[in-house]
This record gives structure tokens, C-alpha cells and sequence, in this order.
């Protein structure tokens, strides 16, 4: 594994090939004085660069620049955090998750004509949509699905089946654990073009797993596909581990296939994994520059590979 932007604290990275050359999309980590807290207001990210790599074995990313701030959403309350982005005929959607004026998580669409941007924000948040971390994935057949949610600060327990919920709830002990959102995009790929569904994961007998499962969905959606089967890949958050699972279908029952990446220095992880050049690659983060403190993080490269049977892990 190695650092891909020591000059800068960043972390989220969303990969995307586009046009040969790999762009990351990452969220912007900086020192803010606010304190740390499980609501995660030491969050206090207020833009977006692009970085790209030309090769996988490019020393270091190089930074495009600004592509969003926070003062271009006329929506925005604070806190812009993950986001990624998608092409579909020959526009780039960028989608990415921040507090409205309520202090609400909502998901926001911004567009450009390029991967480079800038992009410029839709007037008002997808309609409908609530909690953090989207993930936009582009089916072979051109379809386009978003998988989002978080738990804590990322508000996910404040909602059950699309609906928000008077007190926030989260389940406990053996009762099953709180999914991940999926939803197909509509055409334009502005607006959810139904209700949003629930990513399930199962153990072998096909159970989902339980809340207190230490490799339960926590936050951090990634989805790709290989050889025909669907890789959905997650952060445990407070066990620390990034984990994936296995579906014929976009939409589940994934069943769970086993751990990515242990625990790093920073609490906890976030990813992207890109197919780049006959090769796989984990962008990830942890906080080990800045000495551990979790809203200072930087980003890292590693190499995967797969089995004959489609399991996944790190490249030795």
C-alpha cells in the first residue's frame, strides 16, 4: 500500500475510469477546532477536488482542482461529505451528501461536461432521499442505481422503509441489522425513479445478518461488478473492517463473502474498488499522517486480486 496525496488531507476517494485515465473523488478533510463527537461534526468538509492518475504506478496523485464548494449549493446548511460520480451520455453526474438548512443529511446531484468539472449543483436535493455516502453505479445495460446510508452521524436509524420516524431507532442484539438504501436513477439521472429498496446481507443460510454481527452494514456503500456478479463492499464501522458480499442481481440479497481490509488508524474506513488496466484496486484512507485523529486522513492505493471462485483480497 502506498500514500496517493501526502500534500493534503483527504479521504472518501471515489474511483472512476473515464476515458482511459483513472479520476479519484474524494471528500476534504481540514482542521475546523470543532471537537470530536459520535454526531461526526468534526466533519466539517466544505469542498470537493478531482485528483487523477495517468498510471497505476504513479507515484502520486495529481490534483485538478476545486470542482465543488459548498457556497455553489443553494440548499446547503454544512458538512459536504462523501460523494462520486457517474457518466451517463456523455454528462457527468456527480452525487454527494451534506446537511441542509435543517441540519438534515440530503443527497445532492451537480453536473458537468467533463470528469474534470466544474461541476454545478441541481437547485434542490433528490427528492426523497435522506443519510449519506452515495454510490453511483452504471449497469451493462446503461441503467444507473445509487446505494447510500450510514449509521450515527450519518442518520440512517432516523428513517424506516423511506419514512422518517419520530425518535431514531437502531436494532440491537439478534434482531436483524439496519441495510444500506439501493434505488435505480431516473433517465436523466436527477431523481430516484422509485422507492428505494433494502440491501440486504445474509449469511450462508440466506439469514440477514444481525445487528450485533461484526460484519453488519454500517456506512461506506461501494458497488462494482465482475464477471457477472455484483460486489457490494461496506464499512462495519465500529469493528472496523471493510467487508464485501455477492449477488446475481443489483438489488440483493448479497451474501456475505468475507473481510477486505483489517482495522486502520482512524477509527474507521472508506473505499472505492476500480477494475483500471487488467488490474483491481482499493482506494481507501486512514489517519496515521495526522497522528490519528479521525477528521485528518489520507488517502491510500493497494492492489487486489481475484480466486478461481470470485472471492476477493488484497494482492500479496
Amino acid at each position: 500500500m502506498r500514500y496517493l496525496f501526502p500534500s493534503d488531507y483527504m479521504a472518501d476517494p471515489s474511483g472512476h475510469v473515464f476515458n482511459n485515465r483513472l479520476y479519484i473523488y474524494p471528500s476534504h478533510d481540514r482542521e475546523s477546532g470543532i471537537p470530536e463527537n459520535d454526531n461526526g461534526d468534526h466533519f466539517d468538509m466544505k469542498d470537493y477536488h478531482v485528483l487523477l492518475l495517468d498510471d497505476p504506478e504513479q507515484a502520486e496523485a495529481r490534483d485538478l482542482g476545486k470542482i465543488l464548494d459548498v457556497e455553489d449549493i443553494p440548499w446547503a446548511g454544512r458538512q459536504l461529505w462523501d460523494n462520486d460520480v457517474v457518466e451517463k451520455n456523455g454528462r457527468y453526474y456527480l452525487f454527494f451528501s451534506m446537511k441542509d438548512k435543517t441540519d438534515t443529511f440530503r443527497l445532492g446531484v451537480a453536473v458537468s461536461a467533463t470528469p474534470e468539472g466544474p461541476f454545478h449543483p441541481l437547485p434542490d436535493p433528490i427528492r426523497g432521499s435522506y443519510s449519506i455516502d452515495p454510490c453511483a453505479f452504471k449497469d451493462d445495460d446503461g441503467e444507473v442505481y445509487l446505494y447510500f446510508g450510514g449509521l450515527w452521524g450519518g442518520q440512517l436509524q432516523r428513517y424506516r422503509d423511506n419514512r422518517a420516524l419520530e425518535n431514531a431507532c437502531l436494532p440491537e442484539g439478534g434482531e436483524p441489522s439496519l441495510p444500506a438504501r439501493v434505488v435505480k436513477m431516473t433517465a436523466d439521472v436527477t431523481q430516484f425513479a422509485e422507492e428505494t429498496s433494502a440491501v440486504v446481507i445474509t449469511d450462508d443460510a440466506g439469514n440477514p445478518l444481525r445487528a450485533d454481527d461484526p460484519h453488519r452494514f454500517f456506512e461506506a456503500s461501494w458497488m462494482h461488478k465482475h464477471a457477472g456478479t455484483y460486489y457490494f463492499s461496506y464499512s462495519t464501522g465500529d469493528s472496523h473492517l471493510l467487508c464485501y458480499a455477492t449477488s446475481l442481481s443489483p438489488y440483493g440479497p448479497f451474501r456475505f463473502r468475507g473481510e477486505l481490509l483489517q482495522p486502520v488508524v482512524g477509527w474507521t474506513t472508506h473505499h472505492s474498488i476500480v477494475e483500471w488496466r487488467g488490474r483491481c484496486f482499493l482506494f481507501h484512507h486512514d489517519s496515521v499522517p495526522s497522528g490519528g485523529r479521525t477528521w485528518l486522513r489520507s488517502l491510500k492505493i493497494a492492489e487486489l486480486e481475484y480466486e478461481d471462485d470470485g472471492s476477493l483480497h488484497l494482492k500479496e
